[in-house]
This record gives structure tokens, sequence and C-alpha cells, in this order.
């Protein structure tokens, strides 16, 4: 406690406890949590060094920005870290198919919304790592060009409560398929009880659609913009009164804000990263040794560097509606 000019006593915030401050530190942009925070103090430097505000992280829109998949992985494996396997939400693009989606596996197993989406997970890794993922609600994993049927097959097998599916492709990742018939069928035969299904442009026909709406009788959401073999008015949709289809033509840009209607752990953070990691860490505000942070900074520690070797950009402007839609081609 401390006292104020008039008398007045008033609550030191180091004193806070380490949840609430987590709490507060969530609501700030990445770069300050990282670079700021743990100038301030030594007790706000071990909220950001422990789980508290690591429950949910999300930084794909940072991770596209990157030209190095190693700079990826670390900043992965250092958050997930943090987290001390209370994270709830991990969102990144292009993950490198390396030990860190087996390490996602091994200290995040209380996940519940995984968007790996442009990563390069295959087939077999998915089915060493499915088992022990199994509270995940929801799952994005489009453009995932290594995988196919037997890595949907495993989600869904051990995803018990997967409820909703992002599995978006462009054409551009298709050019060498015929079709994917057989990732449909995995889908309705392992995924029954989903509710929300985002497929566009996934190189599916008719039948394969109606096998899906035939086993997953809860889906109430069904993208299927830029599938030009399937007929939507041939579609059983008899069995799914409330059901909402988007597609085959494509009118918009993709959207995913669907979702919030259907999870209760989705949250939209349209916050941008306009910031850099620089090499400018004053050492007035190091820590003892021994720290949290000298041993996060450890897990870096492959070259000699710290933390402060890892690069983290931002090109300002944040991304317009064709990015976000990935640029689709228009309907044939």
């Amino acid at each position: 406690m401390g006292e104020c000019e008039d008398g007045k006593e008033y609550r030191c915030w180091e004193e806070l406890l380490p949840d609430a401050l987590g709490l507060i530190f969530r609501n700030l942009p990445l770069q300050e949590v990282l670079t700021v925070l743990p100038r301030v103090c030594k007790s706000w430097g071990r909220v950001v060094a422990g789980p508290y505000c690591w429950q949910e992280i999300d930084i794909e829109e940072w991770s596209q920005q990157q030209g190095k998949p190693e700079q990826i992985a670390r900043m992965v494996e250092l958050l997930v870290g943090r987290s001390a396997g209370s994270c709830r939400r991990i969102s990144v693009s292009g993950l490198p198919c390396d030990p860190r989606f087996s390490f996602i596996g091994d200290n995040a197993r209380a996940l519940r919304t995984l968007e790996i989406p442009r990563s390069e997970i295959s087939d077999s890794m998915v089915e060493s790592v499915a088992p022990r993922l199994p509270n995940v609600t929801f799952l994005d994993i489009s453009s995932c060009t290594k995988m196919g049927a037997r890595g949907l097959e495993a989600f869904g097998k051990h995803c018990k409560s997967l409820a909703g599916l992002r599995r978006v492709m462009h054409p551009i990742d298709l050019a060498d398929r015929a079709c994917q018939h057989d990732e449909a069928h995995a889908i309705a035969c392992s995924m029954p009880r989903l509710r929300h299904l985002e497929m566009g442009y996934m190189l599916v026909a008719t039948e394969a659609v109606a096998e899906i709406l035939g086993r997953c009788r809860e889906l109430r959401f069904l993208d299927l913009r830029g599938c030009w073999a399937v007929d939507d008015k041939l579609l059983p949709r008899d069995r799914h009164p409330g059901l909402r289809v988007l597609g085959p033509r494509v009118d918009d840009c993709y959207e995913n804000s669907y979702w919030e209607e259907c999870s209760d752990d989705y949250s939209d953070d349209s916050s941008i990263y306009s910031w850099e990691l620089m090499d400018d860490v004053d050492d007035d505000y190091d820590y003892a040794a021994g720290s949290d942070d000298d041993d996060d900074e450890a897990v870096w520690d492959d070259d000699g560097q710290g933390l402060e070797n890892l690069e983290v950009r931002f090109y300002g402007g944040g991304f317009g509606e064709t990015f976000a839609g990935f640029d689709w081609p228009p309907s044939p």
C-alpha cells in the first residue's frame, strides 16, 4: 500500500495478483507485452514470463509477414512454453513441420482452438500429435497442402468435440490434384458433431457434399464458395432446416466472422502489430540471475544471442479485403 499527498491510501500496481495483471496485459499489443512491460518492474516481468498472458496466442497476422520459418517456430516455442500448459487458443500461419507441432501437442493439451493455416504439417505428423489434442473444438487447416484425408480422419477421431472446421484451399494449392473426395469422406465419417464447415475451393462434387450433410446432422453453416462441381440445388437440405449455405458462387471476399455464433472460445482480435523487436535492451533493467525472463531467453539461445535476436517486423497498412480473401479468382 502507498499513501497519496492528501493522506489517502492507494494500492500499488505491482501488488495486484498475477492473474489480475495477466487479464489486463492481454488487452495490450503483443509488442508492448513482450518488450515494454518486462522493463517496468520485476513483478510485471514475472507475470509476462509466466502463463498469465498466454492463454490465447494470436500471432497469425505477424507470422504472415515473416520470410523465415525459423522465426515463426521460435516465437511459437517461446509463447507456448510461457503458457505452461494453460493455452486455450493458438493462431499462427505457416508453422513449419518440425518438432514445433509436436511441441504444441506436448505443451498445450488444454487447447480448444487451433488455427494453423498454410502450415507444413503432414498426415503422419497429425496422426502422432492429434491424440494429445482431445479438447480442440475449432480447427483451421486451410491450405495445409502436405496433409490430406488421413490427417483429417486423425483429427476427427481424437478431437471428439470438434464443432468447427475450416479447410479452405487456393486453386494453386490443388494444381496437381484431380479431386478431394477422400477428404470429404473423412470429414463425413469422423466429424459427426460439426456445426460449422468451411471447404471453399475444395475439389469436391455434389455427392461428396451430400455425404457430409447425411452424416453431420448438427451442421448449421456450410461454406462451398469456389466448389464449382457442386450443384447446391441438388443438396439434401430436408434434414437441415436451419442450415446456411454460401456458394458455390463467389460474391464477396472470404470471411470467417460467422464462427462467432458457433463457439464460446472464439474472440475477434482486430489489433495490428506495427512493431519490431530491436536490439536495444537496456542493461539497467536486467533481472537477477536465475529469473524467469532469463530462462525464457535461454530457449532461444541457439546461437549465443538472446531474445533480442528474434526479428519481428510488420509492414504497415494492415490487411485489406483482397488479402483477407486470399485473393481468390472469380467464378469461371
